[in-house]
């Protein structure tokens, strides 16, 4: 799909790793946060993490010690906040939606220990990764119980078609996983095909985590579309956002090193734009550096070099900020309210990250 993209300025100052991509200033999302979001649904996380504390408990003692080294670290729980918020937007009477919100997170956890095996990953959320400090075996079969976990709580909920929802996501991010994994260093990836990567890799748990609220609540189809429609493009555009941070952000943002991707070979949307868009040498380039993994020093200064010369990453932020649009309207047939504001706030806030 050809988005349309703005004029960009090209400023100075964006000459080295870790200054953060001068995108143009006059985009509103700038000084976005998800403040309103956290203040409506603090209550209800509350219960959240008190659950997820006490499903993180186990008589094998390696259990919560991996379980809450990755739990406790700080990430946002988006993903469980937005389980909240769209059952307030729902009108959810309920107390199910505290269950799958912790279920959510579980699995996001999950996927998490599990991606930082394959990734072989050193760093995540600024901690050292589980697997550097318990070994991989531990980390894929915590991973395993916090998902042994996560369908649990769906099933005391009693829904049979949120535990359809989320179960079908588990079969879907796993998928994106395995795309991924065929995709990795190879420079032909079109961007098609890492959009149906990350669609199943990332933004299918933040559609289910949207979804199941309104179904529980027993609203109707247009509704549990709609917010499932918000879930997906919302989960689209904070990937995309995420692929530009990886080479124009700060290591503080990220919770990772920056040009960890680099390192990792990943082929993200900077580098499929790069490569498309880039001379023969350009593209003798990244498959040096990926396909052939030989890195030499400055080849990441080189990359971002390269990404800049091609408007890539601008353009990467330019294609979130269009999923974001989509997010948004996605939220049009609701009612203003409190919590509608706060969901398209979030939107924002997740493309303000670029800054």
């Amino acid at each position: 799909m050809n988005i349309p993209t703005g004029h960009h300025s090209r400023q100075p100052g964006f000459q080295h790793v870790g200054v953060v991509v001068p995108f143009e200033e006059k985009h509103p999302e700038k000084n976005a946060s998800i403040e309103k979001l956290v203040s409506l649904v603090a209550a209800d996380m509350d219960r959240v993490n008190a659950m997820i504390l006490s499903r993180t408990g186990s008589e094998v003692t390696m259990i919560p010690e991996v379980a809450n080294h990755l739990i406790s670290s700080g990430g946002k729980r988006l993903r469980p906040m937005l389980t909240l918020a769209t059952a307030g937007l729902s009108e959810y009477e309920g107390d199910g939606h505290v269950k799958l919100a912790a279920a959510v997170e579980f699995m996001h956890t999950a996927t998490l220990l599990h991606d930082d095996v394959v990734d072989e990953s050193d760093m995540r959320r600024g901690k050292i990764a589980a697997r550097i400090k318990w070994g991989n075996e531990a980390s894929v079969l915590v991973g395993d119980f916090l998902l042994g976990q996560a369908f649990r709580m769906m099933v005391e909920v009693g829904s049979l078609r949120a535990l359809d929802i989320l179960s079908a996501a588990a079969t879907v991010i796993a998928e994106g996983e395995v795309m991924q994994l065929a995709a990795a260093k190879n420079t032909e990836t079109t961007e098609d095909e890492y959009l149906a990567v990350i669609r199943g890799k990332t933004a299918e748990l933040f559609a289910a985590a949207c979804e199941v609220s309104p179904v529980i609540a027993g609203r109707p189809k247009a509704e549990q579309a709609a917010c499932r429609s918000y879930g997906m493009n919302l989960g689209i555009a904070f990937q995309l956002i995420d692929d530009a941070l990886d080479y124009g952000g700060k290591a503080a943002t990220l919770g990772k090193n920056v040009g960890d991707d680099f390192r990792e070979g990943k082929i993200t949307l900077p580098v499929v734009l790069s490569f498309r868009r880039g001379s023969a040498e350009e593209r003798a380039f990244w498959k040096r550096v990926l396909e052939q993994g030989e890195i030499e020093d400055g080849d990441l200064e080189q990359a971002i070099s390269i990404m800049r010369r091609h408007k890539s990453l601008e353009d990467t932020v330019e294609r979130a900020r269009h999923y974001g649009s989509m997010a948004r309207d996605a939220l049009a047939l609701f009612p203003t309210s409190p919590m509608k504001q706060a969901l398209l706030e979030t939107v924002d806030f997740c493309i303000a990250r670029a800054y």
